[in-house]
């Protein structure tokens, strides 16, 4: 997508993300009343009136001492923004009509023209038509001067028709891959932007010492491979996720942590990155949580092994506190890697292709079957009053999340210790290394089979079609 790529510039709080958001039709970028909060290039894919390309939404330039350029990562701000231009395809430079045309204005115009890369101005906060004529004071730079209004919506039809009318002709069999989309989630200073980094070998996204560097849900396209084998990915960096008492009460540690929490469930695969010296604390295990309420497949990074090593800490002893701490993840592969020395780096790739896999797998129902008589037989079902648990059969009826029905004779017969025990036969079984699954029991007798065996073609064909 670096070939189609539209860019949003523009000095500090003219309406840069709100611009964004507005085009996206989806509330991604964080708009607060506030200079310097978008640091990183957010991205999102968006298709409108025939064309997909890539909206890149970038932090104000402050090329001077302007409110925002106080910001310790100001420098990394205009490198990102810079960066966003030099890859772009077309560029949009959003100015502020009720504040007319400032030196800086002159100077982000002056940079983008220079770059030689198409651009247009949007003449932003022109609400009603009565409005329109500030956006003329603009007409002076040479270039076309759209009148919007990124709040109210007025303006975009000529706005985006401009942009995609420049865009190049993109190959269709690459324009028609999803991406697998990669949520990387975490506490603050974990390491999930130099992570990202490291994957991708170039400063993709900003990395600092300071906690909360990372504000948005910075989408970066990633693809390995070429031509019909090439597997395209959506690396998705969020904000480090701190416990409701550990953040400042200001609206846009609240707005990051909302778009991380969406971020995982919106992803196919979640990967989560703990420190290895500290190991899984209280909120990794809330961050956790989060994911298994969501039903996203799940890999478990442990980040900045090297440091562990140079303390004697082994992979298989971490393994096993990992798994103990955090016993309801048994399901997530961990891959012990670092971002500093680029260890395993490679592994985490083919982790998030596993987990992706299973998430979609179709079980057999014959040898789910075999499966679950060789469970029952092995270990009996529990007894209540007098009368055990009885499984008669079980299908798959759904994928992402998998989900197995299980048909019984009772199900308030069965104890959790019980149902676990038939999904760890099922792991142990197909694999599924990665992917959340559920299990929901139904009652039957073993006198409705007629009426069993429809249910279960017809829970094949919509497993099967779900799966497609």
């Amino acid at each position: 997508m670096d070939s189609n790529v539209v860019a949003i510039v523009g000095r500090p709080n003219v309406g840069k993300s709100a611009l964004f958001n507005r085009i996206a039709r989806q509330r991604i970028a964080i708009v607060f009343d506030q200079p310097g909060v978008t640091r990183d290039r957010v991205a999102r894919e968006v298709e409108t009136n025939g064309h997909r390309f890539l909206l890149v939404d970038t932090g104000g330039l402050a090329f001077d001492r302007t409110p925002g350029s106080d910001d310790p990562l100001a420098a990394e701000t205009r490198q990102q923004a810079a960066v966003a231009v030099s890859d772009a395809a077309v560029c949009i430079v959003v100015v502020d009509t009720r504040t007319g045309v400032t030196p800086l204005d002159e100077e982000v115009i002056k940079r983008v023209r220079e770059s030689g890369v198409p651009c247009a101005i949007a003449a932003n906060k022109c609400d009603r038509e009565a409005d329109d004529y500030r956006a003329d004071e603009f007409l002076r730079f040479g270039l076309e001067v759209f009148p919007v209004s990124a709040e109210h919506g007025r303006g975009m039809d000529k706005l985006i028709a401009f942009a995609t009318a420049r865009l190049p002709p993109v190959d269709a069999e690459a324009d028609a891959a999803k991406p697998l989309r990669v949520a990387v989630v975490g506490r603050p200073n974990a390491g999930k932007s130099s992570y990202i980094n490291r994957l991708l070998n170039a400063d993709r996204v900003i990395v600092s010492d300071i906690p909360g560097t990372t504000r948005d849900c910075v989408d970066v396209p990633f693809t390995i491979g070429t031509g019909p084998a090439a597997r395209h990915y959506m690396l998705v960096d969020t904000a480090g996720m701190k416990h409701h008492t550990q953040m400042s009460k200001t609206s846009v540690d609240n707005f990051s942590l909302f778009r991380s929490e969406r971020a995982i469930e919106e992803a196919d695969v979640v990967l989560l990155v703990l420190e290895s010296e500290l190991g899984p604390v209280r909120q990794d295990m809330r961050i956790a949580g989060k994911i298994i309420d969501a039903n996203r497949a799940c890999v478990v990074l442990m980040n900045k092994w090297d440091l562990a090593v140079e303390k004697g800490i082994t992979e298989q002893k971490a393994t096993e506190v990992l798994r103990q701490m955090l016993p309801f993840m048994s399901y997530a592969p961990i891959v012990f890697c670092s971002a500093k020395t680029g260890y395993n780096i490679r592994r985490t790739v083919d982790a998030i292709d596993s987990a992706a896999s299973s998430v979609r797998a179709k079980i057999p129902t014959g040898i789910l079957n075999r499966t679950l008589v060789e469970a029952t037989k092995r270990t009996l079902a529990p007894m209540k009053n007098g009368k055990r648990l009885k499984v008669y059969y079980g299908l798959q009826v759904g994928v992402d999340p998998l989900t197995i029905r299980l048909f019984v004779n009772d199900p308030k017969l069965v104890t959790p210790a019980y149902k676990s025990y038939i999904e760890k036969a099922i792991r142990a079984r197909f694999g599924l290394e990665g992917a959340p699954l559920r299990l929901f029991l139904k009652a039957r007798s073993r006198k409705d089979g007629a009426e069993l065996g429809a249910e279960i073609a017809a829970s094949k064909k919509k497993t099967a079609v779900s799966a497609r």
